[in-house]
């Protein structure tokens, strides 16, 4: 690695974690850690997207201001007590230079069994391939609901299946009863044939497919002063759809920051674990965080 950020979860901060104070009691996620991530360098934060390898060690994530980190996370006793990340770099445009204006609202990551990355975006809606961190982007084919999306609401999220199907949808449905849109592309196109049901207030930012081969869904809730509020919701992707809908998470306003990347992995003990990155939104007063729920079978 390049250039390393290592931090270290205080002791103070450790014991105040450890209540158990982070979820309604009856989801059946459970919180484990939360670790602060704290930058240097002026393009530090804004993170939108979050992957992790199977084994949870290893992480990219990307800022929504076109930039990109690796890094790796450890782990004591299953808790998150450090984290080792590389100097931040620009995402590139399809011409290798760097992303221009209004292209380089990247909000959500997958990455396929290769190690190629891909992006969505927002303000010009589109997907994104990078062979890797280094690559030109190569933009996928667009569907035509794309363009009639609102420019800060659109693909907020990107998931990849085991058959390498992608998954996005945007951040509104058009309407607080009407069904979140899923895309999914394969074979070379993308098709409109999925849906979530929208469960006000919650939009969504972010999401992954499981281990268990089920999408995931990280939505948000800005509850005024008291700051966000978080839900999982996690779906069977089958022949019929997107069905069998749980809830797993849902936080208290001010519980954490401004979750919206997620990772979705299963640990040495089998047990499915969920990754989170906040968006700080470039503020003093928000922070970056990494957090991590467990979900007992």
């Amino acid at each position: 690695m390049r250039r390393r950020l290592v931090l270290g979860l205080g002791a103070a901060a450790a014991a105040i974690l450890s209540l158990g104070l982070r979820a309604d009691p009856t989801d059946r996620a459970v919180f484990l850690s939360s670790l602060i991530w704290r930058g240097t360098v002026e393009a530090f934060g804004g993170m939108s997207g979050l992957e992790l390898t199977d084994d949870g060690a290893q992480f990219v994530a990307i800022s929504d201001r076109g930039w990109i980190t690796q890094g790796r996370l450890t782990r004591e006793g299953g808790r998150l007590t450090e984290i080792e990340a590389e100097a931040l770099m620009p995402l590139k445009h399809i011409n290798g230079k760097a992303l221009p204006r209004y292209h380089d609202d990247s909000e959500g990551l997958a990455m396929d069994r290769d190690g190629a990355l891909f992006v969505s975006f927002e303000a010009t809606h589109r997907v994104s391939r990078y062979a890797d961190p280094t690559a030109p982007a190569t933009t996928l084919p667009t569907h035509p609901d794309f363009a009639g999306m609102q420019n800060n609401s659109s693909l907020e999220a990107l998931a990849m299946g085991p058959d390498g199907a992608l998954y996005t949808l945007p951040e509104r449905s058009g309407g607080t009863s009407r069904p979140f849109p899923v895309y999914r592309f394969r074979n070379g196109k993308w098709d409109d044939k999925l849906s979530i049901p929208r469960r006000a207030p919650f939009l969504p930012v972010g999401a992954d497919v499981g281990p268990d081969g089920k999408l995931y869904v990280l939505e948000r809730h800005l509850g005024g002063l008291l700051g966000f509020s978080s839900r999982v919701r996690r779906f069977d992707i089958g022949a019929k759809g997107l069905r069998n809908e749980e809830t797993l998470l849902q936080t208290g306003a001010g519980v954490h920051d401004n979750l919206e990347g997620i990772a979705v992995w299963r640990d040495e003990d089998g047990l499915i674990r969920l990754t989170m990155v906040s968006d700080d939104n470039y503020q003093f007063f928000q922070v970056t965080e990494i957090v991590e729920y467990v979900v007992p079978e």
